[in-house]
């Protein structure tokens, strides 16, 4: 996103110290009807100050720093964005990436705070908010890209070993476009990914650029660089990946409130500030066209 928030691997499930349970039904302040059906979470917290949002532990998505702070750039956005709607504090639950979709609805958290990606599938379980980025791809390489990659057909011409993670969208961008099968070569997570590719069992990584950012940032001094940003294209189809927040489909008000925030952002200039030091470009930001009911549609 995901992509990263985009990813299908489990990480292990905890609570972050401070987020609170649910409060009981006889304690509510919402309208009864209307958390009967799910909703009401945009009334509630503002009466109570503050609202849950639900997280993955991926950098630089959303995680928790090494003094134990909710971050990422998904966190700071939701800070940033209800403290305007009036809401002054965010809770943080932290589950599996898998099991966000699931603790939304059963209303564990009232928010999906990830750098999700917007899919067709999770559309059909969620609603999104309007993205916060646009994920491009890239390739981590060599000092110097002694192989001249710049996308996948390059690979695919070059008959070089393409490092992709578990259940990523790139294993399929590669295969689509030309890299063999045998050639692709699939790792559980980016510290393995990486590794592979310093002991040259694969001549590049695929990834989103955002994540190979921030997985460079984390060896820095070491002989490798990130190729330019790109949107592969396949059948003609520009394959972008769109990471979003995701509500649940009866708390429209919310949602509308946080997409009218957002665009706010995204108008003024905001967004990308907020998003920077976590890795993020001004190639990352979305365009006018990039809604939320476009990439529902695939």
């Amino acid at each position: 996103m995901t992509s990263s928030t985009r990813r299908h691997f489990l990480r292990t499930a905890a609570v972050l110290a401070g987020a609170v349970p649910l409060a009981a039904a006889g304690c509510s302040r919402t309208d009864p009807e209307q958390e009967r059906q799910g909703g009401g979470t945009l009334e509630r917290a503002r009466q109570d100050g503050k609202i849950r949002i639900g997280f993955a532990n991926e950098a630089p998505y959303g995680f928790t720093d090494t003094s134990g702070k909710l971050t990422g750039e998904a966190p700071e956005l939701a800070r940033v964005i209800f403290k305007e709607l009036g809401i002054g504090t965010v809770e943080g639950v932290q589950v599996d990436f898998g099991g966000l979709i699931g603790g939304l609805n059963a209303r564990r958290f009232d928010v999906i705070s990830a750098g999700m990606f917007i899919t067709p599938d999770r559309c059909a379980a969620v609603a999104f908010s309007d993205p916060e980025y646009i994920a491009k791809s890239a390739f981590m390489v060599p000092k110097g890209n002694p192989d001249g990659i710049a996308k996948f057909e390059d690979a695919a011409a070059k008959n070089l070993r393409v490092g992709v993670l578990t259940g990523a969208v790139e294993a399929g961008y590669a295969e689509k476009l030309g890299v063999k099968k045998s050639n692709i070569k699939t790792f559980p997570d980016q510290p393995s990914a990486y590794e592979g590719l310093k002991a040259k069992r694969v001549d590049c990584i695929a990834l989103t650029r955002i994540s190979l950012a921030d997985l460079l940032s984390k060896h820095k001094g070491e002989p490798f660089e990130l190729t330019d940003a790109f949107t592969p294209v396949i059948g003609g189809k520009e394959q972008k990946g769109a990471g979003a927040f995701a509500f649940r489909k009866a708390d429209g008000d919310l949602l509308k409130a946080f997409n009218d925030k957002l665009a706010e952002l995204k108008r003024s200039n905001r967004l990308l500030p907020i998003l920077q030091p976590f890795g993020f470009t001004q190639a990352d930001m979305p365009g006018p066209n990039d809604t939320a009911a476009v990439f529902c549609q695939g």
